[in-house]
């Protein structure tokens, strides 16, 4: 597995922040390979994505959400990728939103990308699309304020 962590400080309140990032069919603005996403349900995805020449479809399920503070997801079926994003207020204008997935790259292309950092810059490049888009508008295009918790895990 390859694990990527950024983040980035976005100039909007927590709420705004998070109330995006809740947008999923909105993330084809920021992200750079991602063509499509559907809101299935209120905790499944549906993904399509381009990227380095290689079409993807996939569904994600959200396995804890909870408001303002963090949003985690994991692939279903075929794709090896999860991961959480947090939200952490900094003051009541400023917002650091901190992005750490793993995934496992499937082929010799995204294995050398993977080695050769280019996930990691992609991630950074999204966040800093995310910055200029939610910044740029100044307020959310809407947001899901429902709380998911996550499943117990094994011995609890």
């Amino acid at each position: 597995m390859t694990t990527i962590q950024q983040s980035i400080d976005v100039r909007v309140p927590v709420s705004t922040a998070y109330n995006q990032w809740t947008q999923f069919e909105s993330f084809p603005y920021f992200m750079d390979g991602v063509d499509r996403i559907v809101q299935v349900t209120d905790t499944m995805t549906h993904w399509e994505t381009s990227i380095g020449g290689v079409r993807r479809e996939f569904d994600a399920q959200i396995t804890e959400q909870h408001p303002d503070e963090r949003v985690a997801w994991q692939a279903v079926g075929g794709q090896q990728q999860g991961g959480v994003v947090t939200f952490h207020r900094l003051d009541n204008e400023t917002t650091r939103v901190n992005v750490q997935m793993e995934y496992d790259p499937e082929n010799f292309t995204e294995k050398l990308g993977a080695g050769l950092g280019v996930i990691d810059r992609k991630v950074k490049g999204d966040l800093e699309r995310f910055k200029e888009f939610i910044e740029g508008r100044g307020r959310e295009t809407g947001g899901w304020r429902g709380d998911v918790s996550r499943s117990p895990q094994a011995g609890e």
